[in-house]
């Protein structure tokens, strides 16, 4: 097929993206599938789309632009402990300065959590993951695929700041202030936040797991 099946996965992604979060359909899809319904139908396509793109781009023409070395397997396994951990602390959690922003009503500046760290956990996330997986995929299909994650993930910041800040007007800068004063909060986790880490590792051998099975090549050197 040649590069036919990246190009249309690669269009695929983003117009899933796009195309469910823009008004008038997000609302008319969240009247009839629920905020819950809504969440979980574009979660599974998000995902789905994901693995086919990312499957495309390892059958896509192998166009080498640097050779593999043996060490390069060891950056994503390195890499995305944290990027699991990343995804577990921050997933449903408030964040009034990210897009989504569920239940940010419940947002305490005092105590901001991973959002007193990085203010777009999940972008963070992105960056490190497929920045990680460019080292050992230095062909032309999976530069561009990641590469152009990397890109999104690094510009995606500061247009989702953007953004908030002129629907929140004083109140981003408010909370900006409230939270860069928040203290680190040091000593043992709380029960809930135990459990989230405990889910991320759980999710990084889970993904070492699948990793064969979804994509065809083990992560482990």
């Amino acid at each position: 097929m040649g590069w036919s099946e990246f190009a249309v996965a690669y269009i695929a992604f983003f117009l899933s993206h796009s195309i469910p979060l823009r008004a008038p359909v997000r609302p008319w899809l969240q009247a009839r599938l629920g905020l819950r319904g809504f969440t979980a139908v574009y979660s599974a396509l998000s995902l789905g789309v994901l693995v086919w793109l990312i499957g495309a781009a390892g059958r896509a023409p192998h166009v080498p632009l640097w050779g593999w070395a043996p060490w390069q397997a060891h950056v994503p396994l390195v890499v995305m402990l944290p990027v699991c951990l990343i995804l577990a602390i921050s997933i449903a959690r408030p964040n009034p300065f990210s897009f989504g922003g569920a239940r940010t009503n419940r947002f305490d500046p005092a105590r901001p959590g991973i959002v007193g760290r990085m203010r777009h956990p999940l972008l963070v996330a992105l960056a490190l993951w497929s920045g990680a997986h460019v080292v050992p995929n230095g062909d032309l299909a999976h530069v561009i695929l990641f590469g152009t994650f990397a890109a999104f993930a690094g510009l995606g910041g500061r247009l989702i700041d953007r953004r908030k800040r002129r629907e929140m007007g004083a109140d981003w800068d408010r909370l900006l202030k409230e939270v860069s004063a928040a203290p680190v909060v040091a000593g043992s986790a709380s029960p809930a936040t135990t459990l989230r880490l405990a889910a991320g590792v759980g999710l990084y051998v889970g993904l070492i797991g699948v990793h064969p099975f979804l994509f065809g090549v083990s992560p482990l050197p």
